[in-house]
């Protein structure tokens, strides 16, 4: 029985110019989306958020798909660079202070892991295509293709400035951003983010 490899398992047939074109001819455009900490947020300005995500909910006449993707957040490469300039630190009082961010950053560390969250929304559009007489698919000319997208960039572009008015800051995935999300996806712990928090300047002379 010949062994299947896991891109016969992935409904996604091509990624072309920041777009996933599915086996069934499809397309897929995806925003990555900023948070907000709605709890730090007014009683007046959490309303006001709800009533235009709802507005916004209300407007779209397609469907589209929020996808939540949860990181465990790799912080030895960061610890190792602040252990160096701690070595490398002339001035006594700075590496003591140095000293003491990386004991803190061991016990964030050391409470649990600390998991990084990125937000996505999927954006789909579906070419009309009449099948050959052979296939009930086929693909797509370069033609079709092209003015599947530019519709497909509509949507993405109406649903970015409607989470926009939430507050929200969007952008869509450009090809080798959607290649890394998915790889991520089926390699969850290769995918650990080499996350570099930007070192505090008050420890750097």
């Amino acid at each position: 029985m010949p062994q299947l490899t896991t891109q016969q398992f992935l409904e996604i047939e091509e990624i072309k110019e920041g777009v996933l074109i599915l086996k069934d001819k499809s397309l897929r455009g995806v925003l990555a989306v900023s948070s907000l900490n709605f709890s730090l947020k007014s009683e007046e300005e959490q309303n006001a958020i709800i009533y235009q995500f709802q507005n916004f909910l209300n407007s779209l006449d397609f469907q589209i798909q929020i996808y939540v993707q949860s990181r465990r957040l790799n912080l030895t490469g960061y610890l190792e660079e602040l252990e160096e300039l701690e070595r490398k630190q002339p001035n006594e009082l700075l590496k003591i202070q140095t000293r003491s961010y990386i004991d803190f950053i061991k016990s964030l560390v050391g409470s649990g892991f600390i998991m990084n969250k990125n937000f996505y929304v999927v954006v789909p559009f579906f070419p009309v295509l009449i099948p050959s007489a052979k296939r009930k698919t086929r693909d797509l000319s370069d033609e079709e293709f092209e003015r599947a997208k530019t519709q497909l960039w509509q949507r993405l572009e109406f649903v970015a400035h409607g989470l926009r008015n939430c507050g929200l800051f969007c952008a869509p995935l450009n090809t080798q951003e959607l290649i890394e999300l998915f790889w991520s996806i089926y390699h969850p712990e290769e995918a650990e983010v080499g996350y570099y928090p930007e070192i505090p300047p008050e420890i750097i002379s």
